[in-house]
């Protein structure tokens, strides 16, 4: 079985092809047009769309080929313990159960690195518990500068080997990305705590610049989304 994924968030399409649970191919695109005319040379059986950007009738107007659009009423291979799961953004709950597939449906925290980081827990009853949310990468960045008057808009496009800043730029990206790590590091020894072989999954487009974090039992899967919305659309597909 192949399934056509499909993830357009505000400023990207991500989308890849798989074969069963084997990723056999992906692209992303800045506009639809692009993006129709690939998928169009594409053969496969199903397809899933997960949009914030357009809805569901606005996207048959625009594709050929019949799909299932994600929403919160779709059903997922794990339980949502969320207590308002309407508003649960649907890239959270694709992250949780992409990291739950690769943990081997065991304990599992994702670690998502876009414009917000947002942490995702799925206990050892296959049940989705909730996380947290801040603010990502360049979030931060722009916050430093927006809400000061003299400190200047930086860049973070890698690693930080120096904490020790000895110029106000470096010195702001020391503090964004440590931040950012230490937060990173001090949730997972909080969830450890409770979950000791948990295993833990960062994705997101700033993951890798934080692949050094990688251990045993963290592994950095940039796609780790675009897995969990394949899960969700073979769930859906046995269940039917």
């Amino acid at each position: 079985m192949k399934n056509l994924i499909i993830d357009i968030g505000n400023s990207r399409i991500k989308s890849a092809l798989f074969s069963g649970e084997d990723l056999q191919w992906e692209k992303s695109f800045q506009e639809l047009a692009e993006a129709k005319q690939s998928w169009g040379s594409q053969s496969f059986d199903h397809c899933l769309i997960s949009s914030v950007r357009w809805s569901k009738e606005e996207l048959e107007l625009e594709l050929n080929f019949p799909f299932i659009f994600l929403t919160h009423a779709t059903p997922i291979p794990i339980q949502n313990g969320y207590e308002t799961p309407q508003t649960l953004g649907l890239d959270r709950i694709a992250a949780a159960v992409g990291a739950w597939k690769l943990s081997g449906e065991k304990p599992c925290l994702s670690v998502d690195l876009g414009s917000c980081m947002t942490f995702e827990l799925v206990d050892e009853h296959n049940v989705y518990q909730g996380g947290a949310i801040s603010p990502g990468l360049q979030m931060r960045a722009k916050a430093m500068h927006e809400f000061t008057a003299r400190l200047p808009l930086v860049q973070v496009n890698e690693k930080i080997t120096n904490p020790l800043g000895k110029k106000t730029v470096d010195g702001m990206r020391s503090g964004i990305w440590y931040g950012m790590a230490y937060e990173i590091e001090g949730q997972i020894r909080h969830y450890l705590r409770e979950y000791p072989d948990l295993q833990v999954f960062i994705c997101g487009g700033d993951a890798q610049i934080f692949d050094s974090l990688a251990k045993a039992h963290i592994f950095v899967v940039p796609n780790l989304v675009l897995r969990g919305l394949n899960c969700i659309l073979n769930h859906h597909v046995e269940q039917n």
